[in-house]
């Protein structure tokens, strides 16, 4: 069965963090610097939480709070699930839907970060996958590779 680890080794595990003491500010023009949606925090190696964009929305702009004054330990999620490089991408996935969740933060043995998924990774998987099905089917059905 595909794990996390199948989409960690086509991605790459590139972890962006930021420390609990930057600002919301800070942590929004990383995100859109890096085009993604989210942020670990981090302090030394240790996880603390992470930081979303809905986090931004719904905690600092809909509050009224300035993001230049106001610390990501103030308002990042600081219960976040994790998995290990060794979980299911179908188990992933629950955890992501249960959770109500789109990023997912992935740990070794020793609770070190290894990389994260998101759930756009788990879908672009599924679809190459699918993908994969519909060529084999169509050159069965009619004896010829798709062009």
């Amino acid at each position: 069965m595909p794990n996390v680890a199948s989409i960690l080794a086509e991605k790459g595990s590139k972890v962006l963090t930021i420390s609990k003491g930057a600002t919301v500010l800070e942590a929004a023009r990383m995100m859109n610097e890096n085009k993604c949606g989210s942020l670990l925090v981090t302090e030394d190696t240790q996880l603390l939480g992470i930081i979303t964009e809905r986090d931004v929305l719904s905690r600092v702009v809909a509050a009224e709070r300035d993001p230049a004054a106001t610390p990501v330990l103030a308002v990042m999620t600081q219960e976040i699930a994790v998995c290990t490089a060794e979980t299911s991408i179908e188990e992933a996935r629950t955890v992501m839907r249960n959770r109500r969740i789109r990023h997912l933060p992935v740990v070794d043995g020793h609770d070190q970060l290894v990389g994260v998924v998101s759930i756009g990774d788990l879908n672009a998987y599924r679809l190459e996958g699918q993908e994969k099905t519909i060529h084999l089917l169509h050159e069965y059905l009619y004896g010829q590779p798709i062009t």
